[in-house]
Order: structure tokens, then sequence, then C-alpha cells
């Protein structure tokens, strides 16, 4: 029997064209974080990301369908990842005490998001009023940390240690407060000690939940 071999994959430098199509990616993300974290999305431009990243704007557009997917893919990442940590946080202190577990919940969630101020840029004030899609992947958002806050204060309740109400609006009111102290403290280059943004975050949560 007798059949072709597939043609080999073309390589450059010893990378595959998937390779180095992934570190183009890679370099537009880094493009998008510096420019959209400190310029702003609406002064950053196509050209000025591509020329940062150094790809062209072919390339560019093979990865996004504009600078909007680029700053909805940011917000996703820092999101995701901020998730991640305040799920982390949230298992390692399961067996303590509700202050405890508020601090560390809280704690993990500003060093995420508000350590770079850049990403806190583009997490709390670049995604809001762009358009009316991004809006919606921002309250889908935001919908997360509702569900996963109101878990944390129903998983309280079950312990014995709050009070057994309706949570919606608090935590609505909770994320707005996290929001506008964390980027207020990013902005102003951590000038406030970190422990005591936690500090303050902490009591306002367990006021919250326990009156």
């Amino acid at each position: 029997m007798s059949g072709r071999n597939p043609a080999p994959r073309r390589s450059y430098g010893g990378r595959s064209a998937e390779e180095r199509r992934a570190e183009r990616r890679e370099r537009l993300l880094a493009a998008g974080l510096e420019l959209f974290g400190r310029r702003g999305y609406a002064a950053t431009s196509i050209e000025r990301l591509c020329a940062t990243a150094s790809v062209s704007t072919r390339n560019f557009y093979e990865e996004f369908s504009g600078r909007e997917e680029l700053l909805t893919t940011l917000h996703s990442i820092i999101n995701e990842r901020a998730a991640q940590a305040l799920s982390t946080a949230c298992a390692e202190a399961a067996g303590a005490d509700l202050g405890t577990r508020v601090e560390r919940a809280v704690r993990a969630f500003v060093t995420v998001t508000a350590s770079d101020p850049r990403w806190a840029r583009i997490a709390f004030v670049e995604v809001i009023g762009v358009s009316a899609s991004l809006e919606q992947h921002r309250f889908r958002r935001r919908g997360q940390w509702e569900d996963a806050l109101t878990a944390m204060a129903r998983d309280a309740v079950d312990r014995g240690e709050a009070v057994d109400r309706d949570y919606g609006l608090t935590m609505i009111a909770i994320i707005g407060a996290v929001n506008n102290l964390v980027h207020h403290w990013s902005a102003r280059d951590q000038d406030i000690p970190l422990d005591d943004i936690t500090a303050e975050l902490t009591h306002l949560i367990l006021a919250a939940v326990t009156c």
C-alpha cells in the first residue's frame, strides 16, 4: 500500500506557525495592557497597538476583531484571575472564622486586581460605557461576583455567623464600594498600605452581613 506523507509544518527559528501566532497574541495583549492601562482605551489606536506589539495590522485582525475585543479579553483575564484567587483563598480559609475568611478573600481580590495600576484601570474604568455589548459583558461579570459574594454570605448564615436575609442589593452595594476603593488606592500609586485597604473592606463586608 502506498500513500503520500503529509507535508511538514513550516517553522522559523525552531518555532511553528502556531507558536509564532501565540507569541503575537501575547504581545498584543501586553500592548493592550500597557496602552489601555496607561493612555486609556479612547486614546489608543489599532496602529499604536500594532507598533507597540511589533505586529502588522493583518496580524492584529487575525487575533481580534478590533480594539473592543482586545479590551474585553483583558477584562476577562483580570476577572478570571481574581475569581481563581478568591476561590483559592476561600478554600484555604474554609475552617476559619468569618472575619478571617472575609479578610483572606478581600486580600486575594485586591492583590490580583490592583497591585498593577494598569489592570485596575482596565477592570474598573476603561470598560465602562464603551458599547452596549461591552456593558452586557461587564454586567455578566458583575453578576458572577454577586453570586460569589452571596454564596459566601449564605455559607456564613448556615454557620450561624450572619443574619438570614436577602443579600441581593447588599452585594451590589458592596461590589460598588470595593471597586471604587480598590481603584482609588491603585490610582494613587498605592500610597495607603494594602493592609489598611484590606481592613477597611473587611470591616465593611462584616458589618453588612452581621447586622
